[in-house]
């Protein structure tokens, strides 16, 4: 992940950490990899999103482990330089900054976080549509329900699945959802 840091400038380096540290803290749902990737290979900086994701996944698990063992920030920039392959100055600078000013809050929430093994549901979007033919069909005139949710999993990587349903699947759904807001008003 050093190689990878060194790629990305300092701005964007602080922007992901601070990302991850409100992330940690249950502010947002998750880091949105593929986003700020976008926005840094528009920089000209040659990085691809699964490489931003893995940074993202060991500066996350650098937070949680310091904020788990309750590290000063003096004590994580040593342990940072005591590391086989050595971050770039740039990077420490930026962690250290961000451990500094956020970090105890971490230590606070860290037990809950613990707790948390699933993904988080961040949004839901959902399509009518209907197919008209097909190469194999002349006419379908089949009508489907196409649902894109989008979920931050345990991580923070904010992903996106799709699925589609046919009419009678999305009343179920439809109809399992109503069950689960009937029973959430009574809580």
């Amino acid at each position: 992940a050093a190689d990878k840091i060194r790629l990305i400038p300092q701005d964007f380096f602080a922007e992901l950490c601070e990302q991850i540290i409100q992330h940690l803290n249950h502010k947002i749902p998750g880091v949105n990899t593929a986003e700020l990737c976008q926005r840094i290979q528009t920089s000209g900086v040659d990085i691809t999103i699964g490489d931003l994701a893995k940074v993202a996944n060991t500066l996350s698990f650098l937070f949680s482990t310091a904020a788990r063992n309750n590290l000063s920030t003096e004590e994580l920039v040593t342990t940072l330089g005591s590391g086989i392959s050595t971050l770039p100055k740039h990077a420490v600078q930026v962690i250290r900054h961000v451990w500094n000013e956020q970090g105890k809050a971490i230590a606070v929430s860290e037990d809950a976080r613990n707790t948390a093994t699933v993904g988080q549901f961040v949004d839901m979007k959902w399509k009518l549509g209907v197919a008209m033919s097909s190469d194999t069909c002349r006419s379908l005139k089949y009508p489907y329900v196409t649902v894109t949710l989008t979920v931050a999993d345990p991580s923070g990587q904010i992903t996106d699945k799709s699925f589609e349903m046919t009419i009678p699947q999305f009343k179920n759904f439809f109809r399992q959802f109503k069950e689960m807001a009937s029973v959430l008003e009574t809580v």
